[in-house]
């Protein structure tokens, strides 16, 4: 039977050093004259193998975003934000077009709630060699309010059939070319998530998808997780989406 599981390495993940919570503990990213492994570098930004591969059956990699350990995506400047985006897609597609993986992860985690263990900026792309992430990604869990949109171009909305549950934001553009507003609506949902979201947080995910012709983000707040959503894996829709589109709307596009 064909497995549905990632398998994580724990020997492995004792080892990995957690400076999210642990303010003592050196941050590996800021050495940058001791990291091993470089895959790209475009000035600031790096990609590298990552020194902690947990995950079984995977290629793992760190994309570290920039130099400085308490910048966030939030408040890069444009120039910044499009360099690194458009440098983690072509690698991640890069990766993709090798035909060595079953399907290629492109994700980032912020906070002491989103999964991620170091603080300093960064994303991973990861190649599963037996898994396909697509087979989970339906096309609802995009659709949504839309609260920005250029005429052929990228379109951002708050998802009416989230995949996880309340409050996620999306984000997508066709996979021809880099489109500028694609960057610019992604960092507007994580500036809105950490600036002015009606529940206080310091954490959020970004999960980028391939599908159709099309590429995907998908951010997301992060709390803690519903047990109606771990017990039985039901997604909440919130009675507010209509009200926060248009906050969100009112605050960045008016």
């Amino acid at each position: 039977m064909e497995t549905k599981h990632l398998y994580f390495n724990t020997s492995i993940g004792v080892q990995k050093p957690e400076s999210i919570r642990n303010k003592e503990q050196a941050c590996p990213f800021c050495a940058r004259d001791e990291l091993t492994n470089i895959i790209a570098v475009d000035g600031p930004i790096i990609l590298l193998k990552n020194k902690y591969p947990v995950l079984e059956n995977a290629y793992q990699t760190v994309l570290i975003e920039t130099d400085d350990c308490h910048g966030d995506l939030s408040s890069y400047s444009k120039e910044h934000l499009h360099r690194l985006i458009q440098f983690g897609i072509k690698h991640w597609l890069k990766m993709e077009q090798t035909g060595k993986y079953r399907s290629v992860l492109f994700f980032k985690n912020h906070g002491p709630l989103s999964g991620g263990s170091i603080a300093h900026p960064h994303m991973q792309i990861v190649g599963l060699h037996h898994l396909d992430y697509s087979v989970t990604a339906v096309p609802e869990m995009f659709a949504g309010i839309v609260m920005a949109e250029e005429k052929d171009g990228p379109r951002f909305t708050l998802s009416t059939r989230p995949r996880v549950g309340f409050y996620e934001f999306n984000i997508e553009m066709d996979d021809s070319c880099y489109q500028e507003r694609f960057s610019e609506y992604l960092q507007v949902a994580v500036h809105y998530i950490l600036n002015h979201f009606p529940f206080k947080t310091s954490s959020y995910n970004v999960f980028f998808y391939h599908l159709n012709g099309k590429i995907y983000a998908k951010v997301m707040p992060r709390f803690v997780t519903t047990p109606l959503y771990i017990g039985y894996g039901l997604p909440q829709v919130p009675s507010n989406l209509e009200w926060m589109a248009e906050e969100l709307k009112r605050i960045y596009f008016s």
